[in-house]
């Protein structure tokens, strides 16, 4: 493949040890990439360390200083707004790259078009990511991690950066996850690059970072509104080459940040898994139910299903599709209303923005 240009950005505050090492990783195995190093308010020691580090690298480093902490995703920002490269990535500190990481990380996102995509994580500190599915290196998600992140360069020019009013974790990612989304890029995480994962930096007091989480919560759903989880029963006739268009609906709710238990019997299970159904989206869970009691089976796992998630909905695939008992369930209709509904809605949301 021909070898896209690529902006590092690491965001540092102080950890002079840490960083270091992370810096040294980089450029002994990332010698494609141009390193954008963000100072973000760090001591007189640390800066003097990364003035040090950035000056001998010419055309292949830049180095940025703000005065003062100004958080990290606004630090993220600051590096993002000088890269004109292909893609960026955001690197954190406390992580080591290894040989091959950066060219496989690029070799998978031009090889699905992904506009987002997060490596594997090893280290007890490691951020929780989507498990990987049997056979497949590459998974669609709605979860990933500021600790490594790529980016394409022309979706960021589409959708711009990380919104600076959110927290730098979990709410913060999941915008701009679906706001990358509606624009038609995709996330992914791929198990063939594997980065090292060290503790985390907490910025501010935990008072303070409570604070940004639930402001930031609040803030997402205003805007998208809250993930479900549902529960979908085609009923035992129902035929896999039939429900194509019920799979990309319920693909685009996953994309969304909606959960899908899909609850099939055993032939469709199998149909499912050779079509690569199985592999589609992190949010989207095959279930394959008992070939000697296939309705004791179902109730069993919606009664299991409902205790992780008090809101589950069981929806109905098909007219025939039954559930056991008096268990309040959906049509697919109704439900493929609603996917259809918020998409529209975040549709004419993004046409108000202002240019």
């Amino acid at each position: 493949m021909t070898f896209p240009s690529v902006d590092i950005i690491v965001p540092v505050w102080n950890n002079l040890f840490e960083t270091r090492a992370c810096l040294a990783a980089i450029l002994e195995h990332s010698p494609e990439a141009r390193l954008i190093i963000v100072d973000n308010g760090s001591s007189r020691e640390t800066e003097l360390m990364l003035e040090e580090f950035s000056e001998p690298l010419g055309e292949r480093g830049l180095f940025i200083k703000s005065e003062r902490n100004i958080g990290l995703v606004p630090a993220i920002n600051m590096g993002l707004a000088r890269s004109d490269s292909d893609f960026a990535v955001v690197l954190r500190p406390h992580v080591l790259v290894s040989a091959g990481w950066l060219r496989t990380l690029l070799e998978d996102a031009e090889s699905v078009n992904a506009g987002i995509l997060s490596p594997r994580f090893t280290g007890k500190n490691g951020p929780a990511l989507p498990k990987p599915v049997p056979g497949c290196t590459l998974i669609e998600c709605c979860t990933v991690s500021l600790s490594v992140l790529l980016l394409r360069g022309e979706m960021r020019i589409m959708t711009g950066n990380f919104d600076e009013k959110l927290d730098g974790g979990e709410w913060c990612l999941k915008e701009y996850v679906r706001r990358v989304a509606d624009k038609g890029y995709r996330t992914f995480v791929t198990s063939r690059s594997v980065v090292s994962c060290g503790e985390e930096t907490s910025f501010g007091s935990v008072e303070r970072r409570s604070e940004l989480t639930n402001s930031s919560r609040v803030a997402y759903l205003a805007r998208w509104g809250a993930s479900r989880h549902y529960a979908v029963y085609f009923g035992k006739k129902a035929e896999a080459g039939s429900l194509n268009d019920a799979v990309e609906m319920i693909l685009d709710g996953a994309r969304q940040g909606h959960r899908f238990t899909l609850l099939l019997h055993r032939r469709q299970h199998s149909d499912f898994r050779r079509m690569g159904w199985n592999g589609l989206h992190a949010g989207i869970e095959l279930y394959a139910l008992s070939s000697l009691a296939p309705q004791r089976d179902l109730q069993k796992k919606l009664e299991s299903l409902r205790k992780d998630s008090a809101e589950m909905l069981a929806v109905r695939g098909s007219d025939e599709a039954v559930f056991p008992g008096s268990t309040p369930a959906i049509f697919i209709g109704d439900l493929f209303d609603q996917i259809t509904k918020h998409s529209t809605n975040c549709l004419s949301m993004d046409m108000e923005e202002p240019a």
